[in-house]
């Protein structure tokens, strides 16, 4: 009993042990650390090398010619044309102008051509009646004039009785009369038949528009309808078929904010990427600038249209391009990652000589200043201040200011110049103090005991 008492006892005592000297080895880290300001952090070297700044946007791969082949008549679609290969029609079937594309049922088209026809023959028989009327007309004046001269010749004597020379008179001015009306009746008559001639070519054309052709070469890439489908024209052709003229020239419709479109202009180089081809970068250029602005929730943007070579025919049509606007090149300057820009310290990580103090240190008071001590320009320096940026270099342990000129962007790296800056200058990007700015590097025997302690009780 009393081996079992001690073997106990001396198990407590090893693990009291060992949590005392963990618990002394966290107290006295963080003491360290606290002393010596002594914190973590990551550094990136500046680099030499030409830098290229961009607008980037997103933008669609559209055919630079569209053709929206449509009916012009109502009716159910019965078949489909063939293409080059002879399949039918389909979703990429080639095609050459002329070729049919489908065929609407023309039942009623054919009995109106068949109507129209009739009507025309119906017209010209009227013609040639209202010909034969009028010369039976021009004989009945022939007769009713040389009647009437020779009345005139007698007058009324006993010879000719007044009736008779009146009876003659009347004659002659009734035959003239129906002369008239035998021309103007000739005159409708073939003014029917051009009518009916009219109405013929309408019943034709309708006839047919039953048959779809192509209006162009080109790749069909979107079929609207299906056998059994019946379309239904009236005041908008209803739409068949979608034709891409040529697919060897498309181009990307890229919308663009008002606040980059001033970097655009016509002829600038263009990059770009899509999904299909996420290896490989496109070049193309700015072929044109629309002025109709769309606006997108309180958004304004101008869609810029970008030509590329499409030879190969690799690219599709409505594929998502990733653009990016080459606005300008500056070449072998020195290069920082924009996080070295955006860090800032905590009063602690300053170097005394740099620390905004009470004990006669050189406070810093460059561009974006220390927490606590914020530096604000006046408005005639705010351009010179925009120009301005601060990087930090490690100074021992801790760190001190490095005054800069700040120049172009390319969102990931910016062009600085000034004093002490070289090729392959560490400068912090991160820190590792637990400020909030980077990760936070916590010792590994720091106990969960203070964690807890920051808990809220319940």
């Amino acid at each position: 009993m009393k081996i079992l008492f001690s073997q106990k006892t001396m198990a407590w005592r090893i693990i009291a042990a060992i949590a005392a000297i963990t618990v002394v080895s966290g107290l006295l880290w963080l003491w360290l650390a606290k002393e010596n300001g002594a914190a973590n952090f990551r550094l990136a070297a500046v680099t030499r090398g030409d830098l290229e700044v961009t607008v980037s946007a997103t933008g669609t791969v559209q055919p630079e010619e569209l053709v929206d082949v449509g009916a012009q008549v109502a009716g159910k679609i019965v078949a489909f044309g063939l293409d080059v290969d002879g399949k039918p029609v389909d979703y990429g079937s080639v095609v050459k102008a002329g070729m049919v594309l489908a065929r609407i049922d023309d039942a009623v088209y054919s009995a109106e051509v068949s109507q129209a026809t009739a009507q025309l023959a119906q017209a010209r028989a009227n013609v040639q009646r209202a010909q034969a009327d009028l010369g039976q007309f021009k004989a009945k004046l022939f007769q009713a004039e040389n009647d009437w001269l020779r009345a005139k010749q007698l007058g009324p004597s006993e010879a000719l009785s007044q009736s008779d020379f009146d009876a003659a008179k009347a004659a002659y001015e009734v035959a003239r009369a129906n002369l008239n009306v035998g021309e103007a009746a000739l005159r409708q008559a073939k003014e029917a038949v051009a009518q009916a001639e009219a109405s013929l070519r309408k019943a034709k054309q309708n006839l047919d528009y039953t048959t779809i052709r192509s209006p162009v070469h080109g790749v069909i890439i979107d079929r609207r309808v299906n056998i059994g489908q019946t379309v239904v024209a009236s005041l908008n052709a209803p739409s068949l078929f979608l034709i891409a003229k040529d697919l060897k020239r498309l181009q990307i419709w890229v919308p663009v904010n008002e606040a980059d479109i001033g970097n655009i202009r016509v002829g600038q180089p263009v990059s770009f990427t899509v999904d299909a081809f996420p290896q490989e970068t496109f070049v193309g250029q700015v072929g044109k600038i629309r002025l109709n602005a769309t606006m997108t929730q309180n958004v304004v943007t101008y869609t810029v249209e970008v030509t590329f070579d499409n030879s190969d025919g690799r690219l599709i049509p409505y594929l998502t391009a990733n653009v990016k606007f080459l606005v300008e090149t500056r070449p072998d300057v020195l290069l920082v990652p924009n996080a070295a820009l955006r860090w800032r310290p905590q009063p602690e990580q300053i170097a005394a000589a740099w620390r905004p103090d009470k004990k006669g240190g050189q406070p810093y008071r460059g561009s974006g200043a220390l927490a606590g001590a914020p530096s604000q320009p006046t408005a005639p320096d705010q351009k010179k201040s925009r120009d301005q940026g601060t990087l930090w270099v490690p100074e021992g342990s801790l760190v001190r200011p490095l005054p800069v000129q700040v120049g172009a962007s390319d969102g990931n790296l910016t062009e600085i110049r000034g004093e002490d800056i070289s090729d392959g200058l560490q400068v912090v990007i991160a820190s590792g103090s637990g400020d909030g700015s980077s990760d936070t590097v916590a010792s590994p025997f720091t106990p969960k005991l203070f964690k807890d302690k920051r808990r809220p009780a319940h």
